[in-house]
């Protein structure tokens, strides 16, 4: 996300995938609009922590971390955990949701 290479994420979305961020929620398309547009352009991502959970054929994945981005133009510094849900199909891991969480009083 952070090298804006849309193709490779067009290809690890599913087409199903739902991504939630502070301001609402997005298809992958959108998505994928927003990141090559560079609406939203993840410059740095420091990960505090990392938990995985498996569940039959889904994975997530709990990240705590401290995220700079540029969105609309202005540079912010955010602490999220962000869950990631990832599920098998046809052989390979397609990412199903992207949530981020702010964390308040960090």
């Amino acid at each position: 996300m952070a090298d804006k290479k849309v193709d490779s994420l067009d290809q690890l979305f599913h087409e199903n995938a739902m991504f939630i961020h502070m301001g609402g929620s997005m298809t992958k398309k959108q998505e994928l609009d927003v990141i090559k547009s560079g609406g939203i352009h993840y410059k740095q991502t420091d990960i505090q922590e990392v938990s995985v959970k498996m569940i039959a054929n889904t994975v997530i994945l709990y990240n705590k971390i401290r995220l700079v981005a540029v969105v609309g133009g202005d540079e912010v510094v955010n602490p999220f955990v962000v869950t990631e849900v990832y599920v098998a199909e046809n052989g390979k891991w397609k990412l199903g949701s992207l949530a981020f969480t702010r964390l308040l009083g960090q």
